[in-house]
């Protein structure tokens, strides 16, 4: 008898299903889209509303189109956004919109805690510095600005924490989820209840951590009743949404790495032992005794959009293969046209919101093939950077994926072989995140025995090796690449002091 394993996603866009089976196949897909709220310049919220309704409708989508799926789902797991804040008051009910991960309202807050906190001591006990993603100067924010919320807050979950509780009743955090808080001490793996208490932070507000594989409960009878899942499947605590996606792109070893050219850039690590960096970020591995070391580049994939938008004013197919016919014809360094790609700022390595986008050594003689080429490029010196990092604190990859939108160009997986002077193998059409959280759901009830059996899911690949001529030229690129951000940094600094006003 066939069994099925569920997973859902909980995207900054839309709610995912996705169902495989134990003969490790890809049964069926289904979307639900939803939209970001910006209702203030630096704030994203969802609602969290809108996640559980297209839960209901992706699940009813798959029931409809695979009729023995309802019998045969045997688990379930959840993967998202991480770390989106959802606050609930004593009934369970969400008190606002969701925080997203990416929001950026809590600048005093985190200045004060910055002022307040030993840094370096935080970061040997969670991974990291205070940032916009952490947890503490975002629930401060509410604290602060929104009394009446705070005051009836009972429970803070995140994004596929929530849906895991409205599947099953059962409050829990995965562990991601806690780590990424900067609220977690990743080595004794307990929350730091007296920063948490310093600040006026009830713990309890926190439910218990889970690892990710683990079962937290079984699909109740109101989550039956809405989504025609049967009662009593088992559902585990879940994943973060790129720890999945690492997972469905093969990383299961030490030396793996994975490129992801989305609209931001990630760049994940597996390691095998609990080092954090000051130039990253760190995540537990949802392979047990493997962890993640990982950045994230504020611009990949917007950028080309960016440019292929505004100045061309189209993002037809047809223009992309047009700009690649013209690319090529540059050739590698795009006739010395560098850019800097930190159009939003920078995250890692550089940890610089006031960075700038820059379009170096343009001339007369450049076109937009150049421009366009030198974009790509510049993605890649981003990882390359990132990779460098990586080699001084003694990781060397040993195998390098490629995934989401860029993996789909052979002219931008290309390029990044050049650059990183090593194989690539892209998953051009990646299921991402779903695939990951339903396969490590699958493991934890017997349906798959050994973690490399994620590759069985991921046939269709292309491989591209380094040409030792753009390589050579890379290198000499790259370095100047390197070089002007420590040129530029102080007018970076100096142009966001000044107070630009618009003519009326």
């Amino acid at each position: 008898m066939r069994k099925y394993a569920l997973g859902i996603d909980i995207g900054t866009t839309s709610v995912k299903a996705l169902l495989i089976s134990d003969h490790q196949e890809i049964i069926f897909e289904a979307n639900e889209a939803h939209d970001l709220i910006s209702k203030h310049v630096g704030w994203s919220e969802e609602d969290t509303e809108d996640w559980w309704n297209n839960t209901i409708t992706v699940i009813s989508k798959l029931l409809n189109q695979v009729p023995d799926a309802a019998d045969h789902i045997h688990v379930i797991g959840v993967s998202g956004m991480v770390p989106a804040i959802v606050l609930l008051n004593d009934k369970s009910e969400p008190l606002r919109n969701s925080i997203q991960q990416n929001d950026a309202r809590a600048v005093h807050e985190i200045e004060q805690l910055k002022q307040s906190i030993d840094q370096d001591e935080l970061f040997q006990l969670t991974g990291g510095y205070t940032n916009q993603q952490h947890v503490l100067p975002r629930l401060l924010w509410v604290k602060e600005n929104e009394p009446e919320v705070w005051s009836k807050t009972s429970c803070v979950l995140g994004s596929y924490d929530y849906i895991t509780y409205k599947l099953t009743g059962t409050k829990s955090i995965e562990v991601n989820w806690a780590v990424e808080s900067g609220l977690y001490d990743i080595h004794k793996q307990v929350w730091l209840t007296d920063k948490m208490k310093e600040f006026g932070i009830d713990p309890a507000l926190f439910p218990n951590v889970q690892l990710s594989g683990e079962i937290v409960g079984t699909i109740n009878r109101e989550a039956s009743q809405k989504t025609g899942l049967r009662e009593n499947i088992p559902v585990i605590a879940g994943s973060a949404d790129h720890v999945a996606s690492t997972l469905a792109a093969g990383i299961v070893e030490e030396g793996d790495l994975l490129i992801k050219f989305g609209g931001a850039g990630d760049i994940l690590y597996c390691i095998e032992e609990v080092h954090a960096a000051p130039e990253l970020f760190f995540d537990y591995h949802i392979v047990p005794d493997k962890y993640l070391l990982n950045g994230c580049m504020s611009s990949s994939g917007s950028l080309v959009k960016w440019y292929v938008k505004q100045f061309l004013n189209s993002d037809s197919n047809e223009i992309f293969k047009e700009l690649d016919e013209e690319a090529k014809q540059c050739g590698a360094g795009a006739d010395g046209l560098i850019i800097l790609p930190y159009f939003l700022g920078e995250k890692t390595p550089l940890f610089d919101p006031k960075a700038r986008g820059v379009l170096f050594g343009l001339t007369l003689s450049h076109g937009r093939g150049h421009i366009f080429r030198a974009i790509l490029e510049a993605v890649i010196y981003g990882f390359r950077h990132h990779v460098e990092v990586l080699d001084k604190l003694g990781y060397r990859p040993r195998r390098i994926f490629a995934t989401n939108g860029g993996a789909k160009s052979s002219f931008w997986c290309q390029i990044a072989a050049d650059v990183l002077k090593s194989d690539i193998r892209s998953f051009p059409y990646h299921p991402g995140s779903a695939l990951g959280v339903a396969f490590l759901a699958g493991m934890s009830v017997g349906m798959y025995t050994d973690w490399a059996q994620i590759h069985n899911f991921l046939q269709d690949y292309k491989d591209y090796q380094p040409t030792l001529a753009n390589s050579e030229i890379y290198d000499q690129t790259y370095a100047i690449y390197r070089n002007l951000y420590g040129q530029l940094s102080l007018s970076f600094d100096m142009v966001n002091e000044i107070k630009f006003k618009r003519e009326v």
